[in-house]
């Protein structure tokens, strides 16, 4: 492949976190780190999902699931009034979007190098 070609093209990093005492397949991705992110922006998992087109239900469903696997709760959950990040959930997510972008960083000059 030349380099024009490879100038169009980028890596994508996938980092997951895990706990290595889950019984389960469930990490925190992208997809967790997402509705994370909308709930401190928005104010609730209900908002984080619709912005994200994702039904309530549904996030509800994989916000509890990765909280079971992970062994620590992520969201306050205050009815009516919407959800917050717990402590552990907030340093969860500020470490997963550190390192995510440190990664695609790291991935995109390594990946240029091979191509110049």
């Amino acid at each position: 492949m030349d380099a024009t070609k490879a100038s169009s093209l980028k890596p994508v990093i996938r980092l997951a976190v895990m706990s290595e005492e889950a019984n389960s397949n469930s990490q925190f991705g992208r997809g967790v780190a997402n509705l994370c992110l909308g709930v401190r922006e928005l104010g609730s998992l209900n908002a984080a999902a619709k912005d994200m087109k994702m039904a309530y239900s549904k996030a509800w469903r994989i916000i509890k699931e990765t909280e079971a696997a992970l062994g620590m709760q992520l969201l306050d959950r205050d009815g009516a009034h919407g959800s917050t990040l717990t402590e552990e959930g907030s340093k969860l997510l500020d470490a997963y979007l550190k390192i995510d972008a440190k990664l695609q960083r790291t991935a995109e000059a390594e990946f240029a190098k091979l191509f110049k």
